[in-house]
């Protein structure tokens, strides 16, 4: 099993940006590159129906999400989450992440801990006060153990993605009820309030589910933060670059996003019949869209297998070539609204670490590329001080 490298490898064979094989007896086509991101994720080519097993839906976005939907639909949809995330309100957010961070690392001085188990802490504790509903410190135990367990269960079959999904449900019904006292004029309130296309609210189960999706993927950056305390222990020498500028601190996040781990892939399923760089596609014919593999393009990327910060120092990258969370645009399309939030919180989270002082004893720093979502070996144990 190649994990990750699946897409990459059969590109390398075949001397091409696609190729077609067969996944869990399906036959489907793997792509990367910018064009081919541009291809899926524009012109309403390819749709989210059977894109991907049940068992990752169920996990992550789940039945009737935004990015299952399509058209005005979507649109409707995707617009509340665009909304809520504006400028300000990501201002907000990292304010009240900084704030549980703080606590969150008082609490651990002195102790060995897991920085994947601090980061998720302090981003359930920040992104749920953000959102009017702050925790006590019993509920930040049980959510932020749910939000890590579906977050670890979503990439496998078996017992970890049953836990995963089990979690989800229990956590469905506490949003429900969270979304049914939630007080005026908060992000709660808002997704509670939503109208879709129709006019119609939507209703609780629904709601909730996208509470979830506002909430959920917050909760995620925390493996990006895990790659970059890897990253700075790793490559020390941009630490004091970092600590002393913010677009330095801008540029490393995005170089930690471009080279994490992170989600793979991206599946879609043909709306039509149609042709794109030699290959011939039926309506409903299957596609894999390899993020992973296009933000290692060598087409797109100098040394793309080198942790280089400074590529991001001169210039934004095309929107097609960094694509850790998708591409195409957020207003139309399937990319992920919360990608801007993720981008201030990782420099803020980079930030914070280059300037504190800890300690970072033995342990294994390995990431095994077979494991979806994948993480250092020990989840990265650092010490506080």
């Amino acid at each position: 099993m190649r994990g990750y490298a699946f897409g990459q490898h059969g590109f390398d064979a075949v001397g091409r940006d696609a190729f077609t094989t067969r996944l869990m007896g399906k036959r489907v086509t793997f792509a990367r590159g910018s064009g081919w991101v541009r291809f899926f994720y524009e012109g309403d080519r390819f749709t989210r129906d059977r894109a991907m097993p049940r068992s990752v839906k169920h996990s992550l976005q789940d039945e009737g999400s935004v990015q299952t939907l399509a058209g005005d639909e979507h649109r409707n949809r995707k617009a509340l989450f665009i909304d809520v995330l504006d400028a300000s309100a990501r201002i907000d957010l990292d304010r009240h992440v900084a704030e549980a961070w703080r606590k969150e690392w008082a609490a651990a001085s002195g102790n060995r801990v897991s920085l994947l188990e601090l980061a998720g802490r302090a981003l359930t504790a920040g992104v749920c006060t953000w959102a009017g509903i702050p925790l006590s410190d019993r509920d930040l135990d049980r959510r932020a153990s749910e939000f890590a367990g579906m977050i670890d269960g979503a990439g496998s079959f078996g017992p970890r993605n049953l836990r995963g999904r089990a979690l989800r449900l229990r956590t469905e019904a506490w949003a429900r009820q969270v979304l049914r006292d939630a007080p005026p004029e908060t992000i709660a309130a808002r997704v509670a309030g939503h109208r879709d296309a129709d006019g119609q609210l939507l209703d609780e189960r629904t709601a909730a589910v996208e509470f979830l999706n506002l909430l959920r993927p917050t909760v995620a950056i925390a493996r990006f933060i895990v790659f970059a305390a890897l990253a700075l222990h790793l490559h020390p020498e941009w630490r004091s670059r970092v600590a002393e500028h913010e677009e330095t601190r801008l540029a490393f996040a995005q170089e930690v996003r471009r080279t994490t781990p992170f989600f793979p892939v991206v599946g879609g399923t043909a709306a039509r019949d149609m042709e794109w760089d030699g290959v011939r596609f039926t309506r409903g014919d299957w596609v894999i869209l390899d993020l992973f593999a296009t933000n290692r393009d060598p087409q797109l990327w100098t040394d793309p297998c080198t942790f280089a910060p400074a590529r991001f120092m001169s210039s934004e990258p095309h929107h097609n070539a960094l694509v850790p969370q998708g591409g195409g645009f957020y207003e139309d399309g399937h990319r992920c609204p919360g990608e801007p939030a993720t981008v201030d919180l990782l420099a803020s989270a980079v930030g914070r670490l280059a300037t504190a002082e800890y300690t970072v004893p033995r342990q294994d720093f390995r990431v095994d590329l077979r494991r979806f979502p994948a993480q250092p070996e020990d989840g990265f144990v650092l010490i506080p001080a």
